[in-house]
Parts: C-alpha cells; sequence; structure tokens
C-alpha cells in the first residue's frame, strides 16, 4: 500500500499567466508525484494546498478544546476541533508525506506552521508524561517516510556553508517531523532564484532530477515490499 499525503504551502500558484512567479517548490513536488505514477501505483493521494488554502490559526479556545476530555467537549470546542481531526486523520493514514515549501524570511511560510499546529497535538500524534523526566514528549505516530522539497532565494544554507546559520526552515521541519511519525527523511532544494542567473537553473535542474530520482526509487521499493507481503 502507498498512500501519499501532499501537503504545498507556498503562496504562489504552481502556473501563472507570468511564468516567472510559478512557484517552484510546487512545481518540483508535483514532478514527484508524477514520477512516482509513472514508476508505480498510488493507492490513495490526498492534497492540501494550505498556501492558497490555509488552515485556521489556533486560538484560546482550541486549546482549551484540546485539553477537555473528548468525553466533555462541547459542540462548540468539538467544532473547533473538527479540521484538526480532519487534517490529523489524512496524516495518520499516509505512508509517504510530500511537503513543498517556499523559505520565507529564513523559516517556514505562515500557512504551512498553521497546518503543523492543528496536526501536532496532544494525545493524537503526541502524548505527554513528566514521568519521562526532561523529555516528556513522546510521538504516537510511527514509520512514515517525509520528502520535503523546499526553494529559496538565496544559497548555502546547509552546514558548513555561509548561511547554514540563518536556515530556520530545515531545522524546524526536522524537529517537527518526529511527531508526524517520520522515520526516514529526505531533503530537496532548489536555491539562487534571486539571483536568476547559471546557477540558478543549474539547482533548479538538479532538484528536477532528484525528485525524479527519488520518486522512482520509493516506488519501487513499495512495490519490493507489496510483493513480499503477497507471496509470503
Amino acid at each position: 500500500m502507498s498512500t501519499i499525503l501532499h501537503i504545498d504551502s507556498s503562496v504562489r500558484a504552481i502556473s501563472n499567466d507570468n511564468p516567472s512567479h510559478n512557484s517552484i517548490s510546487k512545481n518540483i513536488a508535483h514532478r514527484f508525484i508524477e514520477s512516482w505514477e509513472q514508476a508505480g501505483s498510488i493507492d490513495e493521494y490526498i492534497y492540501r494546498d494550505v498556501g492558497i488554502n490555509p488552515p485556521q490559526f489556533i486560538t484560546q479556545d482550541w486549546i482549551g478544546a484540546v485539553f477537555t476530555a473528548e468525553n466533555k467537549r462541547t459542540v462548540a470546542q468539538k467544532q473547533l476541533l473538527a479540521l484538526s481531526d480532519t487534517l490529523i486523520n489524512e496524516l495518520v493514514v499516509a505512508d509517504i508525506i510530500v511537503i513543498s515549501t517556499p523559505m520565507y524570511n529564513y523559516g517556514m511560510p505562515a500557512q504551512l506552521k498553521a497546518w503543523f499546529d492543528q496536526v501536532v497535538r496532544v494525545n493524537k500524534t503526541f502524548d505527554f508524561d513528566l514521568n519521562r523526566g526532561d523529555f516528556p514528549l513522546q510521538p504516537l505516530l510511527s514509520g512514515k517516510t517525509l520528502v520535503v522539497i523546499a526553494s529559496c532565494g538565496e544559497f548555502g544554507f546547509e552546514a558548513p556553508e555561509i548561511r547554514a546559520k540563518s536556515n530556520h526552515l530545515m531545522p524546524h521541519l526536522r524537529t517537527l517531523s518526529r511527531y508526524l511519525g517520520v522515520e526516514t527523511m529526505y531533503e530537496i532544494m532548489s536555491e539562487y532564484q534571486e539571483f536568476a542567473d547559471s546557477r540558478h537553473q543549474a539547482s533548479l535542474k538538479q532538484a528536477y532530477q532528484r525528485a525524479q530520482t527519488l520518486a522512482q526509487e520509493l516506488a519501487g521499493d513499495q512495490q519490493e515490499k507489496q510483493g513480499s507481503i503477497l507471496t509470503v
């Protein structure tokens, strides 16, 4: 089985009248999905464009509903958590999570952060126990693969490169991935967008190629797993 949850988070559309305004991260992510479909089957595909249709920000009332026992929640509290419940259910059934994101102000878009705030939720995707000492949070999900596809205007964001200390996107995603049940994470990044030179074109080409190759590899792995299950 391969259930893919695909989250796009750029505020730009995948295609615009002015091609220079097309979302790079979305286009690379869609190349990944297309390549997977060509290499193997997708049993279920769940798609959300949170950049165009952002989840609601959490509020004090939302937090109050989360920390109210389920059997004591009011109708209003259940309605407040309805979107969160839906998003978490999508996450739970997914084997593969694909997140595409631009780097905005050296971090993730607010819309993507809003999605994380809705799905990283106590007693749903993690539990909390002070008996664990200084590390009371424990993920409740496991076994998932995350593919992060990012685009940024500058370059040199990975250690020991020149802007490594300014990269608040990938480290944040790596930390939060644990609470999505992620055990394996792949990263694809296109750089130099603001320079619009040959370096950007080379980085973009490499990102597209990596997305295609990785999709083929992961789809092949899924088919092998399914084959081994069927022959047991």
